[in-house]
Formats: structure tokens, C-alpha cells, sequence
């Protein structure tokens, strides 16, 4: 016969087996969870390497894909094969340029030299001219890896381009690549986005608005005047929706209207 006492110790020592079944059962669920935090965040840092390698633009398939250029480097559009010709040449390949972007931070001055980027030139004065970046914003911002704030697609999602490709141009400028195959683009500089393949620039473009390393494969075309660089380094300030390292500026930023003369 069981005696109260007996009992009583059969009791304790079942609830305590079951406190410790679900303190193991718990434990086990929290090493899932860390797994699949560790599996996602592995999975977020080989996209964000990429796109921070590439500055590429992106069709609207691969728009949540690493953008290479721009994704982990600046992205620029993986443009659709192109279907209109490269504008003729209309610029004093001997002379500068300014591209005045307005926009509602405030107007970003860009000096351009035809001389070493004519056929990138040429091709943002016809957009221009044709009011191509009135109107459309600068879709992506970067804060982490890479630190650029992306414009020129009138799509203002990364997929959209003038429907032709202009050649790379200028790259030897930005020097001999270090060990790790990248080069610095200085806060300031103005480049092409692309598809991360050789003459595939678009109407897509990068500001940078912190020293950035990229591999020397986005044309450096203009540089921003000291008030330009202000206002985007303010927008990047004040950092990505959602609080994410890319995606698209918390402070839109809409390009009223640009506008290319010879300096």
C-alpha cells in the first residue's frame, strides 16, 4: 500500500519531470529559431555582398534580387536588349558640362567632362533635353557596404532604361584595384549603374555620399558640387524605409528637373 508521504514524493517527482521535458522541449525550439535567424541572416549578407559588388540595374524580375553596382554595389538596371540607338553625338567633346538636377532637397550641381566621358555626356544631354529625369525618383539608397543614392529610372523601381546601352568609359581613372578587385569611388563621385556586364549603362546612375568600394567596372562621369553633396548626404541621414541597409530613402527624393548645359 502507498503511503500519503510516497505519494507525495511520486507527485513531486512527476511534475518535475515534466517541468524539465518542457524546459528541454523549449530549449530545442529556441535552437531552431537561432538557426533559422543565423540561415536568414547568412542568406541577407551573400545578397547584400553581391549587390554591393555590383552596381547593377535590375529588370522588374530581378528587383529583389542583390542588385549588383548600386546590388551590394551600386545597382543598377539588368536592362531588356536594347531597342532604340544610341543618341548621335551633339556634345563639344573637348568641353565641360553641368547637369543641374533639381530636386525637392535643394538643386545637385554635376560637372561632366566630355573629354573623358563623351558618349556618357552625350547621352544625358539628349535625355535631358527630352525631360527624360523630370519627374522620377531616385528609387535606392545604400548605407551600409556601399553608400549611394540611385536615380534615373523613370520607373523609379530599378527596371526601367532608355531602351539603349551606352559604353563604358573613364575607368582607368579610377586606378589600379587592390587585393580585394575593388577600387574607391570618393564621396562626391557620379557614376553609371549597370547590368554588371561591359556596356550596359543605361539612364540609371549613382551620387556617392561616403567613400565606397566597387569593383572599377561604373563609369565615373561627373562629380557633385559641395551643396549637392550636402543635400544627399542629409538624405542618407536620414536612412532606408524599414531601417534596412538598401531599399528605398525614409526622405523621397523626386528629380523635378534636370537640366545639361555646357559649362
Amino acid at each position: 500500500m502507498v503511503t500519503s508521504d510516497q505519494r507525495r514524493r511520486q507527485l513531486a517527482r512527476e511534475k518535475f519531470e515534466r517541468q524539465q521535458k518542457r524546459r528541454e522541449e523549449a530549449q530545442r525550439k529556441a535552437k531552431r529559431r537561432t538557426r533559422i535567424i543565423v540561415a536568414a541572416v547568412a542568406v541577407a549578407l551573400v545578397a547584400g555582398a553581391g549587390a554591393y559588388t555590383n552596381f547593377r540595374t535590375e529588370s522588374a524580375a530581378d528587383a529583389k534580387k542583390p542588385i549588383e553596382f548600386p546590388s551590394s554595389s551600386p545597382g543598377a538596371e539588368s536592362s531588356p536588349e536594347p531597342k532604340a540607338d544610341e543618341p548621335k553625338m551633339a556634345v563639344d567633346t573637348k568641353a565641360k558640362y553641368t547637369m543641374a538636377l533639381t530636386t525637392n532637397h535643394g538643386v545637385v550641381s554635376i560637372t561632366m567632362d566630355a573629354a573623358t566621358t563623351p558618349r556618357t555626356v552625350n547621352s544625358f544631354k539628349h535625355l535631358a533635353d527630352k525631360k527624360y529625369f523630370d519627374g522620377t525618383k531616385c528609387h535606392r539608397l545604400t548605407t551600409g557596404g556601399i553608400f549611394v543614392l540611385q536615380c534615373g529610372d523613370p520607373k523609379g523601381d530599378g527596371s526601367g532604361g532608355p531602351g539603349y546601352n551606352i559604353p563604358d568609359e573613364n575607368l582607368a581613372s579610377l586606378g589600379k584595384p587592390g587585393a580585394d578587385g575593388a577600387v574607391t569611388y570618393k564621396a562626391g563621385t557620379v557614376a553609371m549603374a549597370n547590368t554588371g556586364q561591359p556596356g550596359t549603362g543605361g539612364s540609371q546612375f549613382f551620387l556617392v555620399h561616403k567613400d565606397t568600394k566597387l569593383p572599377p567596372q561604373y563609369t565615373p562621369f561627373g562629380t557633385m558640387d559641395a551643396a549637392g553633396l550636402k543635400a544627399v548626404q542629409e538624405v542618407a541621414a536620414g536612412g532606408v524605409e524599414g531601417g534596412a541597409p538598401d531599399g528605398a530613402p525614409k526622405k523621397a527624393v523626386t528629380i523635378e528637373k534636370a537640366v545639361v548645359d555646357k559649362a
